[in-house]
């Protein structure tokens, strides 16, 4: 609010003079207010006193202060809730919350900083450490080709080849880039990639499959197990059976692979069909990377889940299968419709078949 040029005892005695007989429009003139001014200091301090209005004064002074007081407060609880869940132990995860603070609850650093009790020093200090990036390749390097290796071999190896680290160092560009090893389990499984996954560039670089459940009309269980290549989206093969092993897909793997070249990376979830001993010697004699998502993070493998929701929802819910035969016949019918036919939004919707023919011919003419 506009602070006023006159106390709250002038205004009152401005006031007085008006109700001794004095015109307000004299009163105004002579003060140099206008009508308005006039009849709002009345409307404030009329019937007042001096003492009455210093009282109102300082209680208006209090009230603001402690409304100002509580919306602080209140800001104070919401900035600990946001960042109630994160661990702020080192530097960085500090650096990141009190940016969050700023962005999200428009703050300044020094408020934020204060709420989350962390040193402003510390929050504003740059980093003059190198990327060590030379370091860093040579490290996955060594940890791709040694799959079992931690971080104290890995540092004997570098040695051998010459690049000089001290091992705390090691340690933390080993942590940064993700390479610790899995502890594995009583028995002996494929270990899969360390390397992080990207997007697929061509076709056969990347597969990913899965198993997908259904039922006989006679409540009978049956498994299709389902092969998609991640960049032209087609699918290389839906095996129905009662029952699916780890050898299984591995001869259903070397048919797929007769008819197209071999995958450079194959991506599924963690089920004991894929990490059984028969796909690890197929791993080891086709030297294929073979990815295994997170366990209960199935966003991961995405192509594949998105592939099942549209052949359950399109074809297994919309159909009856008496038989396996009568189920293999049908579920080969529709993969070649879905292959052939049918559109597909994430292809500018055309045919899986027809985006790999048409990515072929660009390959050649160029």
């Amino acid at each position: 609010m506009k602070q006023s040029r006159f106390t709250e005892a002038q205004i009152i005695g401005i006031l007085k003079e008006q109700e001794g007989g004095t015109p307000t429009a004299e009163v105004c003139r002579r003060h140099g207010i206008s009508s308005a001014t006039f009849y709002k200091y009345k409307a404030r301090f009329g019937g007042m006193d001096v003492s009455e209005a210093q009282r109102l004064k300082v209680l208006e002074d209090e009230n603001s202060k402690l409304k100002k007081l509580l919306a602080e407060a209140m800001l104070d609880i919401a900035i600990l809730k946001d960042v109630a869940f994160k661990k702020m132990v080192t530097p960085d995860a500090k650096r990141g919350a009190v940016a969050q603070v700023c962005a999200v609850h428009g703050v300044s650093q020094r408020r934020a900083c204060e709420v989350l009790a962390v040193d402003r020093s510390s929050i504003r200090y740059k980093s003059v450490r190198p990327d060590d990036a030379a370091e860093r390749a040579a490290m996955k390097a060594v940890a791709a080709e040694r799959q079992r290796f931690g971080y104290r071999r890995i540092h004997i190896m570098l040695d051998r080849q010459g690049i000089v680290m001290n091992l705390k160092k090691l340690r933390r560009l080993y942590s940064e880039e993700k390479l610790q090893v899995r502890k594995r389990g009583g028995r002996k499984r494929a270990v899969g990639t360390r390397r992080p996954m990207v997007l697929p560039q061509a076709a056969n670089e990347r597969w990913s499959l899965d198993f997908i459940s259904d039922a006989f009309t006679d409540g009978r269980r049956f498994r299709v197990l389902a092969v998609v290549d991640d960049f032209t989206r087609e699918c290389l093969t839906l095996i129905a059976d009662t029952s699916l092993s780890g050898t299984r897909v591995a001869r259903e793997l070397d048919a797929i692979i007769a008819r197209r070249r071999r995958p450079t990376t194959i991506v599924s979830d963690n089920g004991t069909e894929f990490t059984s001993t028969a796909i690890l010697s197929w791993c080891q004699r086709t030297t294929v990377d073979w990815h295994y998502i997170a366990p209960g993070k199935p966003m991961q493998n995405g192509f594949i889940e998105s592939f099942n929701g549209r052949f359950r929802d399109e074809f297994l819910n919309e159909t009856l299968f008496s038989t396996l035969p009568d189920a293999r016949t049908q579920i080969a019918m529709w993969k070649e419709d879905y292959n052939r036919q049918r559109p597909h939004s994430a292809l500018g919707n055309i045919p899986p078949a027809e985006f790999a023919m048409k990515i072929r011919l660009e390959k050649q003419a160029a």
